[in-house]
């Protein structure tokens, strides 16, 4: 907490501001009793910007480390399911194994989604982006559920929070299959929650018997894992920001997918694909890579805006990658391409150098094309993993007392006019 103080002189008038200092990271100046001054800060993408105090996540980018609740995520991927880090964004820490099985069985009993659903899927063309039907079927659940939305009830938070997570695998696999024009498959007691989104998403009616590949199985639950939560990026500071006014939790998650949509989030594994689709073939990629250090194209996948070093998620993700891809023993042209992209970013001094390592993106997004999923579903399969984190965040958030976001501005448009009347402008 606040140990110490920085001292600001603006137009001979002193200011002590508090500096705090947490757990883990850097101190942070409190600049709050500045305004008193009559100045605001002004800061760009909020880059220097601590609007909120948080216990959940905790991200080093210079050492490339990422923490949720203490545990790093690597032995978190390798250790434990996605639904047990579910339970720890949520409740703070691990479940024991009593705590697992009754967490586990709300999930399975909510998996499930009213039949009147259907109904709201056909209001949407049949090429729809999955992402959009996502926005408003996410935020239709308000309609659905509208007698749990007191959010000052702690009770009605926590069941909110279950239901988000348990019916995520279901309402992405139904995107799809609307889209594909395939019959809905709803979701199975006897499987996990990987297996079950996979049956819902590839299955058919006429798959009886059908079977789940447990290394896919294994590789969807790490790739959920090590999506869960991110700490306070765009699409989870949207989801505070609308939290802030009291909006009820569905909406608040629906505007975190449409956040996340963007390209330079997390539509980011998306936009792998389409650059290899660009580079079309093997014999392409060095006059590629030669482009990229010209900086003529954009390298996707590669470095990223937090890690400095290596994402340690991409450790992870590339040995399940090789696993993935050893299990099925695709002969993809596709696949070849971004192995050759990989080897390069590896070995050659330029991309070594500027830290542009294959990210959680790139290897994600292969697993994902070597599973048989479309482009067109990873950022739906993005924001079903990082529900976890976003309700977390927003269920901390309501646990203590709040103020509205509101940012302000550096006004820089016309000073006040006289307002001209039509026959009199030119």
């Amino acid at each position: 907490m606040a140990t110490d103080k920085a001292t600001l002189n603006v137009d001979g008038e002193t200011f002590d501001l508090p500096i705090i200092t947490g757990k883990l990271g850097r101190p942070v100046v409190d600049v709050s009793a500045f305004a008193d001054a009559g100045y605001w800060t002004y800061d760009p993408g909020f880059k220097v910007t601590a609007p909120v105090e948080s216990k959940i996540t905790f991200i080093n980018g210079g050492e490339g480390e990422l923490l949720h609740r203490g545990y790093p995520i690597d032995q978190l991927a390798d250790n434990a399911e996605y639904l047990e880090v579910c339970y720890a964004l949520l409740h703070g820490d691990l479940p024991n194994a009593e705590q697992k099985k009754d967490f586990y069985a709300k999930i399975q009993q909510h998996s499930g989604v009213h039949d009147q659903l259907r109904r709201f899927f056909e209001g949407f063309r049949r090429d729809a982006h999955p992402m959009a039907i996502m926005v408003g079927v996410v935020g239709a659940l308000s309609a659905f559920y509208h007698d749990g939305l007191d959010v000052s009830d702690e009770k009605h938070r926590e069941i909110t929070a279950i239901r988000l997570i348990a019916k995520m695998p279901t309402l992405a696999a139904m995107s799809y299959k609307y889209s594909k024009g395939e019959p809905f498959m709803y979701p199975r007691n006897d499987f996990n929650y990987a297996e079950n989104f996979l049956y819902m998403m590839l299955a058919t009616p006429a798959d009886v018997d059908y079977k789940v590949n447990p290394v896919l199985s294994k590789a969807m639950d790490k790739i959920f894992t090590l999506h869960a939560d991110h700490e306070q990026n765009a699409s989870t500071s949207t989801v505070r920001l609308a939290g802030s006014t009291g909006a009820n939790p569905y909406a608040c998650i629906a505007a975190g997918i449409a956040a996340l949509w963007g390209p330079s989030h997390g539509g980011a594994n998306e936009a792998v694909l389409e650059m290899l689709d660009e580079i079309g073939t093997v014999e392409n990629v060095d006059e590629f890579m030669e482009k990229v250090k010209r900086k003529e194209v954009k390298l996707m996948g590669f470095g990223h805006r937090v890690y400095k070093n290596f994402d340690p998620r991409a450790k992870v993700m590339k040995e399940t990658c090789d696993e993935v891809l050893d299990a099925l023993g695709i002969d993809d042209p596709k696949l070849e391409l971004a192995m050759k992209l990989e080897k390069i970013a590896l070995e050659d001094p330029y991309f070594v150098e500027r830290n542009l390592y294959p990210n959680v993106d790139f290897y994600s997004g292969i697993i994902l094309k070597a599973i048989g999923i479309p482009t067109s579903m990873f950022t739906v399969i993005f924001a079903l993993a990082r529900t976890a984190g976003w309700i977390s965040h927003w269920l901390e958030m309501h646990s203590a007392p709040f103020k509205i976001g509101r940012p302000r501005q550096l006004y820089t448009g016309e000073t006040k006019r006289d307002f001209v009347k039509l026959e009199d402008r030119k």
